[in-house]
């Protein structure tokens, strides 16, 4: 693993893929983009599953991660989803994604398909074999049918170009029990807002948020306090956030965190069918939880709607 994937840690967004009239509002994207960066965001993924990849045209694909690294001019990585239930695809997705100047891939085990350990394990080799970039690999049993076992994650990161695990699986206790060895080499993300405070006090390297979309000053200030060993004031910043995390929760991601914007920067709360969007009662969860959050409610950027927004 390079010194540069030691160093990447923190709070990290999974971006939302904004749509205005059935198309991807480009505007509201890169302004999006820009508010991350300026919050002091660590990475930002794009097209992975919060950025509604599995609806996405491969032209769409394309034009969402070369507005990123437009915006993010290397001052922050981008990370690609670029993982699907075919190896070849994921293979030209991967190879897209480099061309484009992303700075790695988040790579989902291979979902529908429910292969083996072996298959599993052979899909990100194919992968890295490929293309010469770092791959994270993405663990999310919930959403793939599949997960990817402790030995199987133990023989991945002894390939070149495997650098990280997003854990979904919202288990920290099986975090706690990896090897040493695996600690050793990989990056650990938690991919759970819920679990981020536990899984990071234990040792992990950060977070791929849903929720620093729209709070990413708080996400960033969860982190810094964990890194800084102040267990306390991020214990207080979690408590603030829980609402938040639970109300984001409710429905099929990325509907609620879509509203959430909504609300904050008036971005449009649209999803692709088969998803759909929020109903009143989560809508009505999802207010009531960013109201009382100073990051969204003083800001200059509000909907008509309701006097929310991320700090400027």
């Amino acid at each position: 693993m390079s010194d540069h994937w030691l160093r990447l840690e923190g709070a990290i967004t999974a971006l939302v893929t904004p749509f205005k009239d059935g198309k991807v509002d480009t505007v509201g994207l890169m302004s999006l983009v820009e508010c991350q960066i300026r919050h002091g965001i660590s990475a930002i993924v794009a097209c992975g599953t919060t950025g509604e990849s599995a609806t996405l045209s491969r032209a769409e694909r394309r034009m969402v991660i070369e507005r990123c690294v437009e915006v993010a001019e290397k001052n922050v990585p981008v990370i690609a989803g670029t993982g699907t239930n075919c190896t070849e695809t994921t293979v030209e997705l991967t190879t897209e994604a480099k061309t484009l100047g992303s700075d790695a891939a988040l790579i989902v085990a291979p979902y529908y398909n429910k292969p083996s350990q072996e298959g599993i394990y052979r899909h990100y080799e194919a992968v890295v074999r490929a293309v010469d970039l770092p791959v994270i690999v993405y663990n999310v049993p919930s959403r793939s049918g599949v997960d990817i076992a402790p030995r199987t994650l133990e023989r991945l990161a002894q390939l070149p170009g495997v650098v990280g695990i997003k854990d979904a699986t919202g288990d920290v206790g099986r975090f706690l029990a990896s090897s040493p060895s695996i600690k050793a080499q990989l990056c650990h993300f938690s991919g759970n807002d819920q679990t981020a405070l536990p899984f990071n006090l234990c040792g992990g390297h950060g977070t791929i948020s849903v929720a620093a979309n729209v709070v990413p000053r708080l996400m960033v200030s969860l982190h810094h306090a964990i890194t800084t060993g102040n267990a306390q004031a991020a214990v207080a910043i979690h408590q603030r956030l829980q609402p938040l995390f639970i109300a984001l929760e409710r429905e099929t991601n990325p509907g609620p965190i879509k509203y959430a914007l909504h609300l904050a920067r008036g971005l449009s709360p649209d999803v692709r069918l088969p998803l759909t969007t929020v109903s009143p009662e989560t809508a009505a969860e999802i207010r009531s939880a960013l109201e009382p959050l100073a990051e969204v409610r003083s800001a200059s950027h509000a909907s008509p709607s309701l006097p929310l927004a991320l700090a400027s």
